[in-house]
C-alpha cells in the first residue's frame, strides 16, 4: 500500500485545515494522520490507494474555505499500517 508524507505551507493553521483533512481523507478511504507543526505548517501522512492519495493531495491544495495553501512538499514514505485517519 502506497504512503506519502506531506508538509503543507501557507495559511493552514487556525482555519480548520486539520479537521477538514481528517474528514476528506476518510472520505477518500485513506488512513494516516495530520498535525500542526511549530513553524506554522501542517504535516500529514497518507496511506491508501495511489489514485486516492493523488486525489487527496489535489484537494489539499485548496483545503477548507479560509485556508490559503502556498505549496505542498510531498515525498514517498514507508507505510505504517494505520487503520484510521486521525488528528494529532
Amino acid at each position: 500500500m502506497p504512503a506519502t508524507h506531506l508538509i503543507i505551507h501557507g495559511k493552514v493553521q487556525g482555519v480548520f485545515y486539520r479537521d477538514w483533512t481528517v474528514s476528506t481523507a476518510r472520505g477518500h478511504g485513506l488512513t494516516g494522520w495530520v498535525r500542526n507543526r511549530a513553524d506554522g505548517t501542517v504535516e500529514a501522512h497518507l496511506e491508501g490507494d495511489s489514485a486516492a492519495i493523488d486525489a487527496m493531495i489535489a484537494a489539499m491544495h485548496d483545503g477548507p474555505p479560509r485556508a490559503r495553501v502556498e505549496r505542498i512538499e510531498s515525498e514517498a514514505a514507508e507505510p505504517e499500517g494505520f487503520t484510521s485517519f486521525t488528528r494529532r
